[in-house]
């Protein structure tokens, strides 16, 4: 159950908790790093107090901005960037204000002090903060910690919500039942008949309360006014039953996204994807300065790998085969070779009949034993770094596939043409080999039109978790 009461009462407690240790925690070692275990020692500038009072001040200030940022909603908890993004956005707002208030008393505070709480501090709240998803990820994966939803609608838009919060488990929704209108057919299709359907909408209230339901979730209800919605939303008041609203429109995000009140009628205002522009060209030198620096400390295990792959089957080391990048423009990407040589002409004869999308046979007769190993954690993909420093390809972004699949791409699949194609991307750390390819193209289209640099960083951190955790490649 939600609530004070519930799971996420219980677990909002327990982050707390945990926040308060950490922030505390590094703080007391920013101080012992920089100035040794002596809390008297003073900041400099005109009535400055010690570094030790300096050091509570900010671990306050930090835990107060983390509330403020509400990092802790029970909605957010769980999955999505948001919370990781509340995290990070407090921690700066933090240090913004430690840097004003130095400023205006002009106390000298010491800027390596600074430099070592601000970026070990926030990455010691997102590790925690992922162990904690992890654990809780784990428990909704059981069908634990999960709030009960009435889904209200029309039959097929009640069946299309349905089925999304059936595959999104870890956001934490399970649906309970289903209220439709009077004209619909009153049975739900085959592969969602066990949701029972509870009646007509103008009972959903009713229903919510027998089956216990923590919210009514709207899924684009047609036969009902404006005017009912909003006395169903009065006459939940008191109830502890809660309002979901879900829009017509699907697979748009939050930065897209404003909602403008008119005469009392939330209006959502969506802006149209953009794909050129600063936000591009900002990515582009990200990805490239990355890359860049990525070949300090991957350059010696690249040339081991390289060694290892020369000396354990005949053939060249690296694999170059055309894909399909930014606007249909074909470019030759790179990786370490897996297989034997003369693989692609084997290719009819192993995938017999199968093709498709993201088609990817298990045991692959072709793979040799050493690629078999680089492509269990992904190491055959490192060079496609060169890819990233030529610009050809980004480092997150959909992934490139040949011409021939391109050939058979649907007016949603070409959506993921408009951005470069990355090493590793959002349906990759959504389920990789295991997600079927209709799946796999709309989380694609979905990154194409809605990717934001942090939410980049969010896929390359649960992008290492997925190859160290083997998740789905073959």
């Amino acid at each position: 159950m939600y609530g004070p009461g519930g799971w996420s009462g219980k677990y909002q407690r327990r982050l707390a908790i945990s926040d308060t240790f950490v922030v505390v925690l590094v703080m007391v070692l920013a101080q012992a790093v920089r100035f040794g275990w002596n809390p008297e020692a003073p900041v400099a500038g005109p009535s400055a107090p010690p570094y030790w009072f300096v050091s509570a001040a900010i671990a306050l200030l930090w835990l107060i901005n983390l509330a403020l940022a509400r990092s802790r909603e029970p909605r957010i908890l769980g999955h999505g960037p948001q919370e990781f993004q509340r995290v990070v956005s407090a921690s700066w707002y933090t240090f913004a204000l430690v840097a004003i208030v130095g400023f205006l008393t002009q106390w000298q505070i010491s800027r390596g002090y600074l430099l070592f709480a601000l970026p070990v501090g926030t990455f010691a709240l997102l590790v925690y903060r992922s162990a904690w998803r992890a654990w809780i990820q784990a428990k909704r994966d059981a069908g634990e910690l999960q709030a009960q939803v009435l889904v209200v609608g029309p039959w097929t838009t009640s069946e299309q919500m349905i089925r999304r919060l059936r595959r999104a488990r870890r956001a934490g929704y399970n649906v309970v039942g289903v209220c439709l209108p009077p004209t619909s057919p009153g049975k739900l299709s085959d592969d969602i008949a066990d949701v029972p359907v509870l009646g007509a909408i103008s009972n959903a209230i009713g229903a919510a309360q027998r089956v216990g339901a923590e919210y009514i979730l709207l899924s684009g209800n047609d036969a009902m006014s404006l005017s009912e919605a909003r006395r169903l939303g009065w006459a939940l008041e008191g109830t502890g039953i809660g309002l979901i609203v879900a829009p017509a429109m699907v697979d748009i995000a939050g930065p897209r996204v404003l909602m403008s009140p008119v005469e009392g009628l939330p209006l959502l205002h969506v802006d149209p994807a953009e794909f050129t522009g600063a936000k591009y060209l900002l990515k582009s030198a990200f990805d490239r300065a990355s890359a860049a620096l990525l070949m300090i400390p991957l350059g010696l295990p690249m040339l081991i790998v390289s060694l290892l792959v020369k000396l354990s089957s005949p053939g060249p080391v690296l694999f170059k085969q055309q894909r399909i990048g930014r606007n249909g423009e074909p470019f030759n990407m790179l990786k370490f070779r897996s297989m034997i040589v003369g693989a692609e002409a084997l290719l009819a004869e192993v995938v017999d009949g199968e093709v498709g999308l993201y088609y990817k046979p298990q045991n692959d007769p072709r793979v040799t034993p050493l690629g078999r190993f680089i492509r269990r954690y992904s190491i055959d993909e490192l060079p496609q770094i060169i890819n990233v420093l030529k610009g050809d390809m980004s480092l997150v972004g959909p992934r490139p596939q040949i011409p021939a699949e391109v050939a058979l791409y649907n007016d949603l699949a070409h959506r993921r043409l408009l951005v470069k194609p990355g090493m590793t991307g959002l349906w990759q750390v959504s389920g990789r080999s295991a997600l079927s390819a209709e799946e796999a193209i709309r989380l694609d289209a979905y990154y194409a039109e809605n990717w934001t640099l942090g939410g980049d960083f969010m896929i390359i951190l649960r992008t290492l978790r997925a190859v160290l955790g083997r998740e789905g490649a073959y």
